[in-house]
């Protein structure tokens, strides 16, 4: 009896075969489907750093803001993911009022991890002589949390000017911030914004969908446009066979249904966001009510496909709509708002959008690479999408 020859490592070629064949289509795989697996990625990596990197410590409130020259004030203060108690004898603080200029706490008293109590000797001037009033930010450094500043700071009046600038400075002067005195921070952080706090993380997921809808959305209206380039040549395919005509116009819807999702959950986590900042779910403020606008017209979308029976002249409708909704889209969510005046939210006239400290290289870190993640998987939402409007189509035709 003649026994399937064998490799030496126990497998017959028939396996050997069926292996080979098993990891060339997975390595294929994997090749097509990076930019799908690169997406999930992306995103996880973006809600897991978002939601566990701590903010940056700085004070909840001072006690009290304002203060009078030549006295000695007394500042209770409350911290937010602060540690003086870890280093009690350690913690120092100053009132910073400008380069080269600030005044030492004399005293810096430690109740506990998040209370202390800070003792200031005000000189009798201004450093500023032409100042009515002057506000001091309140520098805190300490080996456990680094430096950080409170811009609410000290408000401090001044009745009588010094006679000269260099006397006006001297109180100011003598015990100034000097190069060493402020350490880093030791972990990494995302900044604290007081009227914000813990909020600060939805930009990672309101802010960065908004992104993603936005190129999805550019996604469907260049469909739409090579259905409308399309839709005058003859089909070339035969009978049951999804033209390349057909095709555009379902990557087109699926691209806006995935791009309206998202424009939907962009809107609820803005509305969420607007309750812990604004005080309200819905206040009727510019942004939102533009951006609700551009929704509806994009909804409008999916109804005026239904109102037509025949398939081509709905897709043709519907082709010549996605445009008409992609032109009104930029203006309504970013060119009007900063046109109408003052706005709740950032990024309008009198209200700039995050800035340089407020989106530091921490955030970036994590906001560049989740707009990516999410965009990437957005495309995969609608590639899904699309092979099912085929399947049906096809099971249909």
């Amino acid at each position: 009896m003649l026994r399937p020859y064998c490799c030496t490592n126990g497998y017959s070629r028939f396996q050997i075969r069926t292996r080979a064949d098993y990891l060339y289509a997975m390595e294929k795989m994997m090749h097509k489907n990076w930019w799908k697996a690169l997406g999930v990625l992306l995103v996880l990596y973006g809600i897991l750093a978002g939601m566990l990197i701590p903010l940056k410590p700085n004070l909840v409130s001072a006690s009290p803001r304002i203060a009078t020259l030549g006295e000695t004030v007394t500042l209770e203060v409350v911290g937010y993911n602060t540690s003086f108690g870890a280093d009690a004898g350690a913690v120092q603080a100053w009132l910073s009022a400008g380069e080269g200029l600030s005044l030492a706490a004399t005293d810096v008293a430690v109740i506990d991890d998040r209370q202390a109590v800070l003792t200031f000797e005000l000189p009798p001037y201004l450093p500023d002589r032409a100042a009515e009033k002057q506000t001091f930010p309140i520098i805190i450094n300490s080996p456990a949390d680094g430096a950080f500043v409170d811009p609410i700071g000290l408000t401090v009046r001044q009745e009588n000017a010094a006679a000269d600038q260099a006397t006006a400075e001297a109180g100011w002067k003598a015990t100034a911030l000097r190069k060493g005195d402020l350490t880093s921070t030791p972990f990494i952080t995302f900044p604290y914004r007081g009227h914000l706090a813990e909020t600060i993380r939805n930009i990672y997921f309101h802010v960065s969908l908004w992104f993603a809808m936005i190129f999805v959305f550019i996604a469907a209206v260049v469909y739409a446009i090579k259905y409308l380039r399309r839709s005058g040549a003859a089909s070339s395919e035969l009978p049951g066979v999804v033209s390349l005509r057909d095709k555009a116009d379902f990557w087109s819807v699926s691209f806006t249904s995935v791009g309206m999702l998202f424009g939907v959950l962009g809107l609820t986590t803005g509305a969420v966001w607007a309750k812990y900042t604004w005080g309200s779910y819905w206040s009727w403020d510019i942004k939102q009510f533009t951006t609700l606008i551009a929704l509806l017209i994009y909804a409008g979308y999916f109804v005026l496909r239904a109102s037509f029976p025949d398939p081509e002249q709905r897709a043709r409708l519907g082709a010549a709509y996605n445009i008409f909704a992609f032109a009104c889209l930029i203006p309504l969510i970013y060119i009007l708002p900063r046109l109408s005046g003052n706005s709740l939210h950032p990024g309008a006239a009198g209200n700039p959008a995050f800035g340089g400290e407020d989106l530091d290289n921490t955030m970036r870190m994590v906001f560049y690479p989740i707009i990516i993640g999410w965009t990437l998987f957005g495309f995969w939402l609608a590639t899904v999408a699309y092979r099912a409007r085929v399947l049906r189509e096809s099971a249909l035709s």
